[in-house]
């Protein structure tokens, strides 16, 4: 190894030890889980998360209505509107799209853009479709689904909730004898509360997850409600006499004695149909966002919101959980008040010790900027959060542009987001590589000259590609999560990426799933006209194999979850990065060349032990005194074991 390379890897040593927080304060975790900690199988599982709206339409008879989607934006329905086909290339225009023609949202914006329209569209997606899947699903090798809100809602993405405390109607076998349900109940009382056809059957696909040993957590935001939620229709109705006023920021109240309509309130980041739940002091987060103290003004909101989290806790109510779901993943948390968040804490872990949170945090300042989440992550608030840091310095090396970050930078940066956090909550992070929010995977490392989150459509950025990924992105993904499931925390999966789908950023990379049994029309349309190469659109067995296996090799060695990890080599010259995952037991290498041309590398490993690569890419070969050299092809990653066979 040259000297530069040497020198490197001491550094990068010296710097994970300085910040590496003691393994032994997991010693007392392996019988239960501490009201501060983490649960154990939070740090254990490979998430995958599932949008139900385009996962799979597995009963046509439940499929939204005009009525059912009154209220989403842009608040305005064609007269021809309907659900679109599955298999449509997905930037075709609907059969409606005429009558949105000199239209405007409900901002005032003309509808003139894709992105605007496309949030129109339906595609019936429901939870028998998911539960069609749930063997495909356990094929896949995951142990948790993350469900985006499943809540009552207009929308397509269920953030703009009528009501938090029903699934949505389309999602379950009935949807209007579940209106009448919902239409019967008080909804600020708990005990009038029924389970509604669409309740029924979410319970039923936690059951049927729970089985096969997979966990479940539901998605909420807390922070707002729709326009249509049943509390702010009262506000809108009844003004300063309604009961919930002090649920929401309202700005002022309407003065019945003029024409005019003086009613104004606060919408999460201006958005007109969700709107924002008072705190105790307003924080502006349009140009930076940062967690803040303070709690919810109203106690009845919070009380409200208790209930429903516990009534899919332990939907029963017999004081046994194993029913309900395992956690919540709570959205914008850095939104909502630290105060409320520890009042929450105490409430699910009250009803499930082994329950987890982890929280949404994402940038501080967009888009260069992203948040520390130490503050949440102390005990007291969330297990873990969408460790989107991760993802970010992780793009930034193994990305094929003279833009990638070096070698010591990648190791610098990983270092510097979990060197100030408890080890039991680095292990317990939610890595996401894509998500709803996001542009997929294979797009994202497609569009390797782009920054993260940063003018990743066509709307913003003309050039910005959005066909099938070529051979080189499918490459660097390969490179790119060999590192996620062999590095510190919970790989998560968006589902369809496993796929091999690809999709800019929402909503495109919230396209229906390209499931084996349907044929696709191909994609061919440009969203503003460009030219495009023409696509096939159907399902990569070996992207899904590859994803398979990785999941299998992280199940098979589990030091991969728990264990703790040393930079071997950080080679600035050979683009080289190696490191170690271990404990007493046991030791996984993970060696990635990141470079463009066959590299060699030198490992010191034990010398009275053989090893093996498990993802069969290098020669691996045992030279004098304990070095191992193996030689990766360009853009390539090796996963190093001891070979038992010998």
């Amino acid at each position: 190894m040259r000297k530069s390379g040497i020198i490197l890897t001491l550094l990068s040593g010296l710097i994970l030890g300085a910040c590496q927080n003691d393994p032994k304060e997991e010693s007392n975790l392996n019988k239960s889980t501490n009201f501060s900690d983490a649960p154990q199988w939070s740090k254990e599982v490979v998430w995958y998360q599932i949008f139900v709206e385009t996962f799979r339409n597995g009963d046509a008879s439940n499929d939204p209505t005009k009525e059912d989607i009154t209220g989403a934006y842009p608040e305005f329905i064609p007269e021809k509107w309907g659900i679109t086909p599955w298999t449509n290339d997905w930037y075709k225009p609907d059969v409606y799209a005429h009558e949105l023609d000199g239209k405007t949202d409900n901002q005032g914006y003309p509808l003139t853009n894709f992105a605007q329209q496309q949030q129109l569209r339906r595609y019936g997606g429901d939870l028998q479709g998911v539960l069609d899947k749930i063997d495909y699903i356990d094929s896949l090798g995951v142990t948790a689904v993350y469900f985006n809100p499943l809540n009552d809602a207009p929308s397509n993405h269920k953030f703009d909730a009528r009501n938090w405390r029903h699934i949505d109607r389309n999602f379950g076998p009935s949807p209007r004898e579940d209106v009448k349900i919902m239409e019967g109940e008080i909804p600020d009382d708990p005990s009038t509360w029924k389970m509604t056809g669409a309740d029924k059957l979410f319970l039923k696909v936690i059951e049927e997850l729970h089985k096969r040993g997979i966990k479940v957590v539901m998605d909420y935001s807390w922070n707002h409600t729709g326009s249509t939620f049943w509390a702010f229709k009262d506000v809108v109705k009844n003004q300063a006499q309604s009961n919930y006023k002090d649920w929401y920021w309202i700005d002022s109240f309407d003065n019945p004695d003029t024409p005019e309509d003086e009613f104004a309130y606060k919408g999460w980041f201006g958005v007109k149909n969700l709107i924002e739940i008072k705190e105790t002091q307003y924080v502006e987060h349009k140009s930076s966002s940062h967690v803040f103290e303070g709690n919810f003004v109203s106690e009845s909101v919070k009380q409200h919101i208790f209930s429903v989290s516990k009534k899919w806790l332990d939907p029963n109510g017999d004081g046994d959980p194993s029913d309900g779901v395992d956690g919540f993943r709570l959205d914008v948390c850095a939104e909502v008040p630290m105060g409320f968040w520890r009042e929450y804490r105490k409430v699910v872990r009250g009803v499930n010790p082994e329950a987890y949170l982890v929280g949404e945090t994402w940038f501080e300042t967009f888009p260069n900027t992203m948040m520390d989440p130490k503050s949440l992550l102390e005990g007291d608030i969330f297990d873990g959060v969408m460790n989107y840091r991760w993802y970010k310095a992780a793009r930034e090396f193994f990305i094929g542009s003279k833009k990638a970050i070096s070698v010591s930078a990648f190791v610098d940066s990983l270092t510097r987001i979990t060197c100030n956090l408890r080890n039991q909550n680095i292990l317990a992070m939610m890595n996401v590589a894509a998500s709803h929010d996001s542009p997929r995977l294979l797009t994202s490392l497609f569009n390797k000259d782009s920054k993260y989150k940063y003018q990743v459509t066509p709307t913003a950025e003309v050039n910005y590609k959005i066909h099938k990924p070529d051979t080189e992105a499918h490459q660097t993904a390969r490179l790119l999560l060999a590192h996620q499931f062999t590095y510190m925390g919970s790989p998560h999966i968006w589902a369809g990426d496993e796929m091999g789908m690809w999709g800019a950023d929402m909503g495109d990379s919230r396209k229906p799933l390209i499931w084996p049994d349907y044929d696709f029309d191909p994609e061919q349309v440009h969203p503003i006209g460009r030219d495009r190469p023409v696509n096939e659109v159907k399902f990569n067995h070996e992207h899904f194999d590859y994803y398979r296996n990785l999941i299998q090799i992280r199940e098979d060695y589990p030091v991969l979850k728990s264990g703790d990890i040393k930079y071997l080599v950080v080679d600035e010259e050979k683009r080289v990065l190696a490191y170690s995952r271990f404990d007493k037991n046991e030791e996984v290498v993970a060696v990635f060349n990141a470079s463009f041309k066959s590299q060699t590398i030198d490992l010191k490993l034990k010398p009275q032990k053989n090893y093996k690569d498990i993802l069969n890419i290098g020669e691996f070969v045992k030279m004098s005194g304990g070095t191992f050299q193996i030689t990766l092809p360009q853009r390539s990653a090796s996963i190093v074991v001891t070979d038992k066979t010998n």
